[in-house]
């Protein structure tokens, strides 16, 4: 109640145990807080911040407009609601090397337990739409040096993502990812593989933790959990899942509104004022409230 009661260090140390344990680690995605509530009840393994859900909340696309200050805001606030790790995307670092140290502690600070960064060049474009550009290899390694460089907890992961894949070719994206390996990487996260073989073609090629993603209309096969763990795959983000049913149930029902005007057969849709209060602890709240102004002098 009242934002998370376990310490950042202790999500990020749990975090690096469960990754160590051999089980697939499931994130679904969310741009809010509240879903983060979902999700941590809902039972899965950690909570991801999305760049795509995040700039889409902000009404933008996915093209690298959003700003340090507004992901670290997001994050922090995701990350003090739940006690689950959380993940967040951070595009191209925000910047150079130096840039991305500053990132790294900012994210730290904001109780956040790991990030992505990818090697495209800035402004980026969607990981799973084609005519993406590359930064020189030696650009990303100086990067992701910097990222663990700038670490100030062994236990927040710095995860590099390769988009090599869609422009250079498989045998590039695995070139990439072994330097980004050497240069530090603790996980690596291939972007837009093209069919199970190719994710076994990684998980062959790379010796750290791997990352799927999972995300509707790309370039992916959307793989089943049973099937990623038994690729070798010890991560899969669900980037956009939750935003993209809530979008979609928000656009039906608007037009259903507009057209009928009233609510009243939507209403049997809804989330239930009583499972809003539920998902939000309401009576653990009031209980607090009045326990501590329920006193004498």
């Amino acid at each position: 109640m009242l934002f998370s009661r376990k310490p950042n260090h202790t999500k990020r140390a749990e975090f690096r145990q469960a990754l160590a344990s051999g089980k697939l680690l499931a994130f679904p995605g969310t741009p809010t807080p509240f879903v983060a509530l979902m999700i941590e009840q809902a039972g899965f393994d950690g909570v991801y911040v999305s760049g795509a859900g995040l700039s889409n909340e902000l009404g933008l696309p996915d093209i690298g407009l959003t700003t340090l200050p507004e992901v670290v805001g997001r994050g922090r606030q995701i990350a003090a609601c739940t006690d689950l790790p959380v993940l967040i995307d951070i595009d191209t670092g925000f910047g150079e090397p130096m840039s991305v140290v500053r990132t790294i502690r900012e994210l730290e600070a904001a109780g956040i337990a790991g990030c992505h960064l990818e090697d495209q060049q800035n402004p980026k474009r969607c990981g799973h739409l084609d005519g993406k550009a590359l930064v020189d290899t030696s650009e990303m390694v100086r990067k992701v040096k910097a990222a663990v460089d700038g670490k100030t907890d062994p236990n927040f992961l710095v995860i590099a993502r390769t988009d090599a894949r869609a422009s250079e070719g498989l045998d590039k994206a695995l070139d990439r990812a072994k330097a980004y390996v050497d240069a530090g990487a603790e996980m690596i996260f291939p972007e837009a593989l093209q069919g199970e073989k190719e994710f076994e073609a990684f998980r062959k090629a790379v010796k750290v933790p791997l990352l799927a993603n999972m995300t509707e209309f790309g370039k992916s096969k959307l793989l089943s959990t049973k099937e990623l763990e038994s690729l070798g795959y010890n991560l899969v983000i669900y980037p956009q899942t939750a935003f993209r049913l809530a979008s979609k149930a928000i656009e039906d029902g608007l037009k259903t509104l507009k057209a009928s005007g009233t609510q009243e057969s939507l209403v049997p849709s809804m989330q239930t004022r009583a499972r809003l209060y539920e998902i939000l602890q309401y009576e653990r709240y009031n209980a607090y409230d009045q326990n501590i102004f329920n006193f004498k002098v």
